[in-house]
């Protein structure tokens, strides 16, 4: 158990200290328990429309780049279905240019498909648009 030593220039008395510490501890739990909550999965994606949708045959550990129409207005393309994490793993997402691009890496064999939708922000469930990609990896 750690051992706190107070010297006279400590203003606040022992139990003081303590008593605040305390109070900071759970102030720091409290907000990290918050910074969980909004690093948090999104709201979840409701009915799809129908959309275009393509096939990828990709080699083992090659990268798949899904480039899509960049929305103004506050729309987001948003992965709207979980896919297969041990076929593929997205390592990153750009705006480049006119589009936004996502881009996943072939893991390891099989197939998943990997749906997208449109949404008006963030926290919005109604799909406005989407595109599904039909990955094979081999």
């Amino acid at each position: 158990m750690a051992t706190i030593q107070f010297d006279q220039r400590t203003r606040l008395r022992p139990e003081r200290y303590i008593a605040r510490l305390l109070i900071t501890l759970f102030a720091i739990a409290a907000l990290c328990g918050g910074a969980a909550v909004a690093f948090a999965d999104s709201t979840p994606v409701g009915p799809l429309p129908a959309g275009p949708a393509a096939s990828i045959d990709v080699q083992h550990g090659e990268l798949v780049a899904l480039a899509l129409p960049q929305r103004g207005a506050g729309r987001v393309w948003r992965v709207a279905r979980p896919f297969d994490a041990s076929v593929l793993r997205e390592v990153s997402e750009a705006s480049v240019g006119a589009s936004v691009v996502l881009v996943f890496r072939a893991r390891s064999a099989g197939r998943t498909t990997v749906s997208i939708a449109l949404t008006k922000g963030d926290t919005s469930a109604k799909a406005l648009e989407s595109r599904r990609f039909l990955v094979r990896v081999r």
